[in-house]
């Protein structure tokens, strides 16, 4: 079990790196006014979607439910538990946001200003620090 929890951790990590850095990067592009930078950036935006945010997402949930499978009366029947999920649900409703405006980025026709970025860009910090709290402290 320490090990399906170190792993989860790890992917867990891994997938906030790219929830926080992607839309920066997205804040970044809708400034950009250059071709030559704009091209840059849908370079990185698409390797770190694809590369690193999609896999760190499919094992953060493999490892997520490997675990839940294990003991699923006990996690189930907690209420933090079930907060955690609705907040990791709403992360992958935000990952796919993220997968939209990408593509709207890539084929140059974004409608989202650089300030509507940087105010999405913080909501998984919000998530982020709910999902901690929830399963350190266990409130309820």
């Amino acid at each position: 079990m320490l090990w399906l929890k170190a792993l989860h951790v790890i992917a867990v990590v891994c997938w906030f790196a790219g929830l926080f850095y992607l839309p920066r990067l997205f804040v970044y592009h809708a400034q950009t006014e250059d071709t030559a930078g704009r091209e840059r950036f849908k370079i990185m935006e698409r390797k770190l979607y694809r590369g690193i945010m999609w896999p760190s997402l499919i094992m953060t949930v493999i490892f997520g439910v490997t675990m839940l499978g294990l003991n699923p009366h006990y996690y189930l029947t907690q209420g933090w538990m079930h907060a955690k999920l609705a907040l990791a649900g709403l992360l992958i409703v935000y990952h796919l946001f993220c997968g939209h405006y990408l593509k709207a980025l890539q084929q140059d026709r974004n409608l989202k200003s650089h300030v509507f970025f940087r105010v999405f860009n913080e909501l998984p910090v919000l998530a982020l620090i709910a999902i901690v709290i929830l399963v350190i402290v266990r409130p309820f």
